[in-house]
């Protein structure tokens, strides 16, 4: 699956727009890591704890993303999107998103 930023993907021609497809996942740290990071919060610095789960985050929601795209039949996805927002303390929402399309 070719996954692109902006709304072509160079060299490629799109023949068919099949539309809009997403992917999404929550997700939380254990009380265990929740406490650590906010202890790092007291002396500054990286919190690696909430890093880590926003990586797995990511990957997670741009692999729905793609499903629903393979599903659809495309194999392509373009002007590709990720938002993040907090759904209650301590947990985030991370949505990929774009448009798919058949590339030649």
């Amino acid at each position: 699956m070719i996954i692109a930023t902006t709304e072509f993907v160079p060299g490629k021609e799109v023949k068919e727009y099949i539309g809009f497809v997403k992917g999404s996942t929550v997700q939380s740290k254990h009380i265990g890591k929740d406490l650590l990071a906010g202890l790092k919060t007291i002396v500054g610095g990286e919190i690696k704890e909430y890093t880590e789960m926003m990586e797995e985050a990511r990957q997670a929601a741009i692999g729905r993303m793609v499903k629903d795209a393979e599903a659809k039949g495309a194999n392509a996805i373009i002007g590709m999107r990720l938002e993040t927002s907090a759904v209650m303390a301590n947990a985030a929402e991370l949505i990929a998103y774009g448009t798919a399309v058949v590339v030649e």
